[in-house]
């Protein structure tokens, strides 16, 4: 019995480390847009956060559980966006694995044009964080402005699978 329970714990580690990122990918806002582009066959949801920002850090848990949700489902997918700064990079992989998050971060390196894209992405978005916006086949189908509870990030999705 205690070699089941070795091995169990064992399969789990492994799982765990196999489901976070060893590096993280750094994106412009063109690549960024690019990349919303190619999930247009999914329900999409973008959150834009950075490890400095304690709204942030809070909602994560629950990005985590509902992302855990509907990890099988092949229409769903959530990205993470971070906007840490670039020399900041190695800090959003130590936040990554402290905080187990197993959805897709990447690092927006593009901070001097942030008044630019920021309004390309939701025109009533004042550049606060966190925010996050759901896609549906490429489409933007929700903006939401400030930290959300689990129960709301779920209905949204819900909404829109």
């Amino acid at each position: 019995m205690k070699k089941i329970v070795a091995l169990l714990m064992l399969f789990l580690f492994c799982m765990i480390l196999k489901a976070q990122q060893n590096q993280i990918e750094v994106v412009t806002y063109e690549e960024l847009e690019k990349r919303i582009e190619q999930e247009k066959s999914k329900t999409l949801v973008v959150n834009f956060w950075a490890t400095t920002c304690a709204p942030c850090v809070k909602e994560l848990p629950h990005f985590m559980e509902v992302n855990e949700k509907y990890a099988d489902n092949p229409n769903f997918k959530m990205l993470l966006v971070s906007l840490d700064r670039l020399v900041d990079q190695e800090r959003v992989l130590k936040f990554i694995k402290n905080k187990n998050l197993t959805a897709e971060v990447i690092l927006l390196d593009d901070i001097k044009r942030m008044n630019t894209w920021i309004s390309r992405f939701e025109k009533n978005w004042d550049g606060n964080i966190p925010v996050t916006i759901f896609y549906k086949n490429g489409d933007k189908v929700y903006f939401n402005d400030g930290e959300m509870s689990r129960q709301d990030l779920e209905t949204t999705i819900t909404e829109h699978l």
